[in-house]
C-alpha cells in the first residue's frame, strides 16, 4: 500500500495511524508498521493490542506522535511502554514491567514488523550484530535494540505467528530464522524486563542503521505536562487522530473502539468531526483543517451535510445539529487560517438553507427534527427513529410523545435547541457574507436571524412552566425538558424574565441543579432513571453549548460555576484516563453502564470549557480573557490568528504573551472582552471592578468609555489605573515603539 504522501510533514511520517491497534506505530507512506505483540503461557494467549480489547490505559501522548506512552496488561503482566521520535526518520520503543502476572521466562514480549498489503518485501536478520534491515521501495528500513533478541522468527502473517504461539508455546524453535516476510523479535521479561530498541528509515542501509543507532542513544525526552486542562485536549487529540485508509485522509476518529469493528474502516458524525476539529485546532492547524475536509468533503445536492458517513452507511437523509458555522468561526479565529472560510462558507450557507427547506415541517416558521425519504438508502431512513437521529439525542425523552409525519418526513415538533443553533448559524454566516462583500446574504440572513430569535422567545416560551421547551404542532409543549431548553440564551432569544426562569430551572436540584450535571433530561423526569445514554447521562456538548449560551447572556457566574462542574466529572474520570462518551449524572461515572465509550473524541469539550473559561473568543464578545483566583497556565495554544500563547495566571495577576512577548498583565479580576493585539495597539473591554494594567514599555494615548487616563512610567512598563466602573467600556491603548 505504500504511497508517497507529498503533503504529509516528514514529522508526521509516523504515528500510530491504524485506529484498531493504538499501540502500534506507522510509517505512513512506507505503509511499515511496528505492531506490539505479547504472549502469556499461563494463559497461553497472544494479543497484538486491539483497540477493542480494553488492555491499554492512554498515557500522555503528543498530537502527531513524537511522543507516545501508555500502560498495557496481559494475562495479569503489566508494563509501561513509550514511542519517541529522537531523531528524524526513527522512532524508538521501549518498555518497562512494573507488575508480573507470571514467572517473566514465560511471558514473552516482541516488535512485529510488516509492510501492510505488500507480499513481496522481505526482511533479514543478522543474529550476530541483532540487526534487523529490509528494503522497501528504495527506502532502507535498519532494526536495532539495547539487546539482541533472543528469537528472531519470521511468519506469513500476524495471525500465523498468534497462532504459532497459541499451538506451540514458546519453547518452539521452527520458525526461527534470518529472512523472511513477517518479523517478529522475541524477548522475554524474565531476560528483558526492561527494553529499548529502535527503527529508523534511510535512504542508505547504513544511513538507516546510523539514524537508528543515534535514536537509540538519544537522550530521554522530558515527561510532557499533566497539569493543565489542555494537556488533556493534547492527550484526547493524539489518541483519537488516525488515518482513513478507505478515503486515504487523517482526521480524528470518533473513538478506536468504534472505527473498525462498528464502523467498517471510518466513522464521521457530522457535529463529532467539527468539535473535533476545534479541540485540534487549539493544538495543530493542519489537522484541524483535516478534520473539517473530511467531514465536508460530501453532501447532497440538496445542500445537506450527512449525520454520519461510515464505511458501511451514509445517511445522508438526515443531518445534526447546525454548530459548524459556530464552531468553524471559533477555529478560524483561533488559527488565522482564512482558507477554513473557503473551505466551508458556501457549503454551511447552503446546509443553512437547506434546514428552512427542508426541515419546517408544518409550514410555520419553526425547525424540527426529520429525515429526507427520497434521499440515499441509510439505515432508518424515513422512520421515527431516522429523525430523532438527526437531533444527536437519538433516544431522548424528549421525543417519546413526538410523532412522525411520513409527508413532511419530520417530527410533529419544533424543537428549541435547533431554531436557536440556527439563529447563532445565520448571524455567524451573516458576518462572513458582509466580510466577503455579499451584504444582500448578509442582511437576508439577519433577517431570518431576528425573525426565528423573536419567535422563540414568543412560541417556544412555556409560560407555565417559566422555561423555554419543544413544542408539538399541536400547540402543546413537550414535557420532558433537556438542556437544549438553554440554549435560546446562545442566541440571544431570552429577555430578562426569560432569563431568570432559565437560571431557576438550571439551578433547581429537581431539574439540572445537583452535584453531577447537567443531566440529559430533568432529574424528575421518569425517564431519568434509565440512565441510558440521553435518557439522564450528562453529554459533554450540552454542557459545552449550554456554558458557551450563559456567557452570551451575560450570566459570568453560572457559567463559571458549570465550568466548574464540568471540570469535575471529567477530572473525576481523567484520574482514570477516561474520556467517556457520558457520564452518570447520579455519580459522576463514565464505566457504570455498558453503553459508554470510554475514551470519546467529544470528551474533550469539558477539559476545552476549563481552556475557555480562561480563554475563549466568541462572535459576541470576541476574544476573552479571565483573571481568576488561585494559579494556573493555559498554553501554548493558538489563539488570537494563529499566534502561540500562553496565559499565566499567579497572585491575582494575569499576564498574556503572544509568540513568547509579554502583552499586558492586569491584576483586574474577572473576564475581560473583545481583547484585540496589534503592533500600535492594545484594546479590551476590562471587567467592572478597577485595578491596574502593566504594559511592557511605553504607551501613548489611552482611551477609557469617553475619558481619557494616564500611564506611569515604573521601570521598564507603564502602569495603568482603570477606576471601578458601572458599566462596560472599551480601553484603547497606543503602543509606542
Amino acid at each position: 500500500m505504500t504511497k508517497s504522501y507529498p503533503d504529509l510533514a516528514p514529522a508526521r511520517h509516523w504515528n500510530s495511524w491504524q485506529s484498531e491497534y493504538p499501540a502500534q506505530m506507522m510509517h505512513l507512506p512506507l505503509g511499515l508498521t511496528v505492531a506490539v505483540a505479547a504472549y502469556s503461557a499461563a494463559q497461553n494467549s497472544f494479543t497484538d493490542f486491539p483497540a477493542n480489547k480494553g488492555q491499554l490505559t492512554y498515557g500522555p501522548r503528543d498530537v502527531t506522535g513524537q511522543q507516545i506512552g501508555f500502560t498495557a496488561r496481559h494475562g495479569g503482566t503489566v508494563f509501561d511502554w513509550r514511542w519517541d521520535q529522537p531523531v528524524e526518520g526513527a522512532i524508538r520503543g521501549a518498555w518497562v514491567v512494573t507488575e508480573n502476572g507470571e514467572w517473566g521466562l514465560r511471558f514473552w514480549l516482541m516488535p512485529v514488523f510488516a509492510v501492510t498489503g505488500r507480499d513481496d518485501i522481505s526482511w533479514q536478520f543478522n543474529p550476530a550484530r541483532g540487526v534487523l534491515s529490509s528494503v522497501i521501495d528504495g527506502q532502507h528500513v535498519a532494526v536495532i535494540g539495547d539487546a539482541i533478541p533472543l528469537i528472531a522468527s519470521f511468519h506469513d502473517s500476524r495471525a500465523a505467528l498468534a497462532a504459532e504461539f497459541e499451538r506451540e508455546g514458546y519453547f518452539f524453535l521452527g520458525s526461527r530464522g534470518t529472512e523472511g516476510r513477517i518479523p517478529a523479535l522475541r524477548y522475554n521479561l524474565d531476560e528483558t524486563p526492561t527494553m529499548r530498541f529502535a527503527v529508523a528509515v534511510g535512504a542508505t542501509a547504513s544511513d538507516a542503521l546510523s539514524r537508528a543507532k543515534a535514536a537509540l542513544a538519544a537522550p530521554e525526552p522530558a515527561e510532557l505536562p499533566q497539569s493543565q486542562s489542555l494537556d488533556a485536549v493534547r492527550d484526547i487529540v493524539g489518541w483519537n487522530s488516525v488515518h482513513d485508509f478507505i478515503n486515504d485522509w487523517p482526521y480524528m476518529s470518533l473513538s478506536r473502539t468504534w472505527v473498525a469493528q462498528k464502523f467498517g474502516g471510518f466513522g464521521l458524525w457530522l457535529d463529532d468531526i467539527f468539535y473535533h476539529a476545534l479541540a485540534s485546532s487549539l493544538l495543530d492547524t493542519q489537522m484541524a483543517r483535516e478534520n473539517i475536509k473530511a467531514v465536508l468533503d460530501r453532501e447532497t445536492p440538496e445542500g445537506n451535510l450527512a449525520c454520519l458517513l461510515t464505511g458501511r452507511d451514509s445517511w445522508i437523509d438526515r443531518s445534526q445539529l447546525p454548530v459548524c458555522s459556530m464552531v468553524l468561526w471559533k477555529i478560524w479565529q483561533h488559527t488565522g487560517a482564512d482558507d477554513l472560510i473557503e473551505l466551508g462558507y458556501r457549503k454551511l450557507l447552503r446546509n443553512h438553507d437547506w434546514w428552512f427547506s427542508h426541515r419546517d415541517g408544518k409550514k410555520q416558521g419553526l425547525m424540527g427534527w426529520g429525515t429526507s425519504a427520497s434521499v440515499g438508502d441509510g439505515l432508518y431512513k424515513g422512520t421515527k427513529l431516522g429523525a430523532k437521529n438527526e437531533s444527536t439525542m437519538d433516544n431522548s425523552p424528549l421525543h417519546d410523545d413526538t410523532i412522525f409525519d411520513p409527508a413532511s418526513g419530520c417530527l410533529d415538533a419544533a424543537d428549541v435547541g435547533l431554531n436557536s443553533i440556527l439563529v447563532v448559524d445565520a448571524e455567524v454566516l451573516a458576518a462572513w457574507a458582509k466580510s466577503l462583500g455579499d451584504q444582500a446574504t448578509a442582511d437576508r440572513l439577519l433577517t431570518r436571524a431576528n425573525a426565528l430569535r423573536a419567535r422563540i422567545g414568543a412560541e417556544l416560551w412555556d409560560e407555565s412552566r417559566q422555561i423555554f421547551a419543544n413544542r408539538r404542532w399541536s400547540g402543546d409543549f413537550v414535557r420532558p425538558i433537556a438542556p437544549t431548553s438553554f440554549y435560546p440564551l446562545l442566541a440571544g432569544a431570552a429577555d430578562p424574565r426569560q432569563r431568570q426562569g432559565v437560571v431557576a430551572v438550571l439551578n433547581d436540584p429537581t431539574k439540572f441543579g445537583g452535584k453531577w450535571r447537567l443531566p440529559s433530561i430533568t432529574r424528575d423526569d421518569p425517564a431519568y432513571h434509565d440512565n441510558v445514554y440521553w435518557r439522564g447521562r450528562v453529554w459533554p456538548p450540552l454542557n459545552y453549548l449550554t456554558y458557551q449560551g450563559l456567557k452570551r447572556a451575560g450570566l459570568d457566574d453560572m457559567a463559571q460555576a458549570l465550568a466548574t462542574d464540568s471540570a469535575k466529572i471529567f477530572e473525576s474520570a481523567w484520574a482514570r484516563r477516561q474520556c467517556p462518551e457520558n457520564f452518570s449524572a447520579e455519580t459522576g461515572l463514565g464505566d457504570d453502564q455498558p453503553d459508554t465509550d470510554l475514551f470519546y473524541g467529544w470528551g474533550a469539550l469539558m477539559p476545552v470549557i476549563a481552556v475557555n473559561e480562561v480563554i475563549d473568543v466568541t462572535p459576541w464578545h470576541g476574544w476573552e480573557l479571565t483573571n481568576k483566583a488561585g494559579e494556573r497556565r493555559v498554553g501554548p495554544l493558538n489563539a488570537f490568528n494563529g499566534r502561540s500563547t500562553v496565559i499565566e495566571i499567579n497572585d491575582g495577576r494575569l499576564s498574556l504573551l503572544l509568540n513568547g512577548r509579554r502583552i499586558f498583565t492586569t491584576d483586574v479580576p474577572g473576564r475581560f472582552r473583545q481583547v484585540e493585539i496589534t503592533a500600535t495597539r492594545i484594546a479590551f473591554e476590562p471587567p467592572l471592578a478597577g485595578g491596574r494594567i502593566f504594559i511592557p514599555g511605553k504607551v501613548g494615548r489611552i482611551h477609557y468609555g469617553a475619558g481619557t487616563l494616564a500611564g506611569k512610567p515604573i521601570g521598564d512598563e507603564t502602569v495603568i489605573d482603570l477606576p471601578a466602573v458601572t458599566a462596560r467600556q472599551l480601553c484603547v491603548i497606543e503602543i509606542l515603539p
